[in-house]
């Protein structure tokens, strides 16, 4: 678990620290070297780059963050995959997709949300199953890159977080510290559940429920 969003949380503060470092040389060394001639006049301030910060949204009052929960037996169709953080969503939303034309091809509608399992983490990327979940097992289990089967299922404790699918760092990092601070021990897979439709809601203002099954 600490080694999934954590280490994305990561490599962004590394990158934060890096460019900082860079920002203080520059401005010693012109503290530092011959003051510039005058130029022909004021030079017009360059407008700031358009720096949308990272932050969830506020919890909402009822919104669990570590509430113990039992996860259902559920039945899911899913797409195997595998991706790298900067394309994640965009590739989670692809997978919804595919999973959408399958269901509507086979006239069966999902029984409840979309899911994604994350089955495998590093510091470039994941390995996942993105599902959505149907009534009852399918009579003909597709073929190819769809397939069929259960989701997890037993112990996990639920998290909420509101925002974008970019800021889910910070969720996950106060995830961690729960975890840490209890001394509690999560299993090598975890679980988001969109309760809002990722394809169709505004990106900025998604509801994801994680679920983190413990040891």
């Amino acid at each position: 678990m600490s080694g999934a969003r954590s280490l994305r949380l990561g490599l962004h503060l590394a990158l934060a620290a890096v460019a900082a470092a860079w920002l203080a040389t520059g401005q010693i060394a012109l503290a530092q070297g011959t003051p510039p001639k005058p130029g022909p006049g004021p030079t017009p301030a360059a407008p700031m780059p358009d720096i949308k910060p990272h932050a969830p949204q506020p919890a909402q009052p009822g919104d669990a963050f570590g509430e113990e929960v039992q996860l259902p037996d559920r039945t899911i169709v899913y797409i195997k995959g595998h991706t790298n953080w900067d394309t994640a969503f965009d590739t989670l939303i692809d997978a919804f997709k595919s999973l959408n034309d399958y269901l509507a091809k086979q006239n069966i509608k999902p029984a409840g949300p979309y899911l994604t399992v994350y089955t495998e983490t590093d510091d470039t990327g994941f390995s996942f199953q993105a599902g959505v979940i149907i009534a009852q097992p399918l009579a003909n289990p597709p073929k190819g890159d769809i397939a069929s089967g259960k989701a997890p299922a037993g112990k996990a404790l639920k998290f909420v977080h509101r925002g974008s699918y970019d800021s889910m760092d910070t969720t996950y990092e106060a995830i961690t510290n729960y975890l840490d601070d209890r001394n509690l021990e999560a299993q090598d897979l975890f679980i988001e559940e969109f309760a809002t439709d990722p394809a169709k809601s505004d990106p900025n203002s998604l509801i994801i429920n994680v679920y983190v099954p413990v040891k």
